[in-house]
């Protein structure tokens, strides 16, 4: 009887010490609140409602829907083989691109972008899982493409928002002393300052604000997201996509969006565009308004004004019960239908837009639920009819 006892007091001892230590190191990634002269200036920006960040249209939710969708059967979330990734090689970027325009896809929403003579990185996650553990939450499919320690000089790097899949802990800590600017939206400053970043080299901007690297200009833009790392800090920092204004050329990144109104004036204001990188992956019928879907990607690419789409924010981690290859099988069909031009690299490949190559089909043939079977429709968007219907109005916030 003792034995038992001491083995049972044994066990809790070990599981008591295994919560402790995933405590401790979930309040690290987790990241810090706004404080000071950060929490002054958030408070004071047009999208704070006086207790958190508001979107340009709300978020709806199909809650009924999502319990049912919860206990179908999913289709294959992830790859099943290994995929066919590029080691990208660093001694491409001691050359500039001859055009002017390069970009290179190392998975999901990280992309290292030389625009203009001036060389960035949008949202890096080089950690093994986007999650505020190390032993739990999605799990990468295959190593970054470039290490980061054979990631070349950056003017700046740049951060859509504050989930785990976009704004890495592990990769943050790697990257801060870097000799390079971090741009971020309102209130995320204090997550990177609280992880090491010297406060002088971070950049926070409202929607709409700009910040100059040289004759570039970044501009921080609405997005239709969320923001969050626990359970008690939703929206308290902001969300947003990117643009990049140069001499010659200009590109857009949404970040994490649904559809909304407001990206047509993005185009109008800050477009025409080079080259979009629109999210087109981690999508669900029932929040139609947190992820854009590949169709509506596509209709946003033509509001921007865009000459060459990419969809991102897919082909790394199994965020969504879609399958792994339904956003850009469904990106390439309705890029297609609309005479889209359309960029697929493979992880790790880059590309010159002006020298678009010929699309290559490198993803297996999986089955997956096309724009018929699982339609993504944002809510409170008015559509020009025959592009795409809208959810009835009843069904709306």
């Amino acid at each position: 009887m003792r034995r038992l006892l001491r083995s049972l007091l044994g066990l809790i001892a070990a599981v008591i010490l295994v919560l402790s230590l995933a405590s401790l190191e979930a309040c690290t990634t987790m990241g810090s609140a706004a404080a000071g002269p950060r929490l002054e200036r958030l408070v004071k920006s047009p999208q704070w409602d006086g207790k958190q960040f508001e979107n340009p249209e709300p978020l709806w939710n199909d809650w009924g829907r999502m319990v049912k969708d919860a206990f179908k059967s999913r289709a294959a979330g992830s790859p099943e083989e290994p995929l066919p990734v590029i080691d990208t090689d660093p001694k491409l970027f001691e050359t500039a691109p001859e055009t002017g325009l390069r970009v290179t896809w190392l998975g999901h929403s990280t992309l290292l972008l030389e625009i203009d003579g001036k060389r960035f990185m949008t949202d890096p996650m080089f950690g093994e899982r986007a999650s505020p553990v190390s032993w739990a939450g999605p799990k990468r499919w295959y190593p970054p493409p470039l290490p980061l320690d054979q990631v070349p000089q950056l003017d700046a790097v740049l951060f859509s928002h504050d989930h785990y899949d976009h704004l890495d802990h592990a990769t943050v800590v790697r990257m801060k002393d870097w000799d390079t600017t971090f741009l971020v939206p309102l209130g995320v400053g204090a997550h990177l300052e609280g992880w090491g970043v010297p406060p002088e080299r971070i950049v926070e901007l409202d929607w709409w604000e700009e910040h100059r690297i040289g004759e570039l200009t970044l501009t921080c833009v609405p997005a239709r997201h969320a923001s969050g790392r626990g359970v008690l800090d939703r929206n308290k920092t902001l969300w947003a996509g990117w643009t990049f204004g140069g001499p010659e050329h200009r590109v857009y990144f949404s970040g994490d969006t649904g559809l909304f109104s407001q990206m047509k004036t993005i185009g109008e204001r800050l477009g025409p565009f080079d080259l979009t990188l629109i999210e087109a992956g981690a999508y669900g019928a029932a929040w139609p308004d947190w992820h854009i879907g590949p169709e509506q990607a596509v209709l946003a690419h033509t509001w921007m004004r865009g000459e060459v789409f990419m969809p991102i924010h897919w082909g790394l981690f199994n965020l969504a019960l879609h399958g792994w290859t339904a956003p850009v099988e469904r990106s390439v069909a309705a890029a297609e239908k609309a005479g889209v031009a359309i960029a697929v690299p493979r992880p790790g490949g880059s590309f010159e837009p002006a020298r678009l190559p010929e699309l290559e089909r490198w993803w297996p043939e999986v089955e997956y639920a096309d724009a018929r079977e699982d339609p993504i429709i944002s809510t409170g968007v008015e559509i020009k009819p025959g592009l795409m219907r809208t959810v009835p109005a009843a069904t709306q916030p």
